[in-house]
């Protein structure tokens, strides 16, 4: 486990985070890139838990998703099956697993105020966190992936299943854009990440 973990996360977080992972039901799976998730936890059918995380994750983006999922296992070890999962039972425990990693030591110091402020009341996805996820994105490897929300309007952008968008206007909190093929109008996250098609290209 420390072999595999240590090629994912901040060296200075390790020790800490294998504490956090000394359950003898726990198991610790990463695994090829989904496009719609970074991890996940699940309650196996042996009594087993499993906690499965994304390998193309920057090291920082790998240790918040691998602590808030933790604090799932934690959260269901505590409270019980029946808790909403992002409900307070969770925000409160992913907090509380987060705080001692909020530092210079484990995270970049342009990092740190807006982990504090989406600690403040994590939610379900630090994508849906506009500032933090922009910030994140820079530790990644280069890729032709960008948000939605740096596409211009009227650009056309395509997802990772092929389809391709026209970029429309911001409602409240999403974008509306249409689908080229079908002309269906379908609401974006501002964070989503898709495949910019330059004019040159289409």
């Amino acid at each position: 486990m420390q072999k595999r973990l240590q090629n994912y996360i901040p060296a200075t977080s390790l020790s800490q985070v294998l504490s956090l992972l000394e359950h003898d039901n726990l198991v610790i799976k990463i695994k090829k890139e989904r496009k719609t998730r970074h991890g996940d936890y699940m309650l196996l059918p042996n009594g087993k838990h499993q906690i499965t995380i994304n390998s193309n994750l920057n090291q920082y983006r790998f240790l918040i998703t691998l602590i808030h999922e933790i604090a799932h296992f934690e959260s269901y070890k505590t409270f019980g099956r029946f808790i909403k999962p992002h409900g307070v039972e969770w925000k409160r425990t992913f907090q509380r697993l987060m705080l001692p990693f909020l530092n210079p030591e484990v995270f970049p110091n342009n990092l740190l105020p807006l982990l504090a402020k989406h600690f403040r009341n994590p939610k379900a996805s630090s994508d849906t966190d506009a500032p933090l996820a922009l910030a994140l994105k820079q530790f990644d490897e280069p890729s032709n992936k960008t948000f939605v929300f740096e596409v211009p309007l009227g650009s056309h952008f395509r997802l990772y299943n092929g389809r391709i968008f026209k970029m429309g206007k911001r409602r409240v909190k999403r974008f509306e854009c249409v689908e080229v093929k079908t002309g269906k109008i379908y609401l974006f996250n501002p964070n989503a990440e898709v495949e910019l098609i330059n004019e040159e290209n289409e």
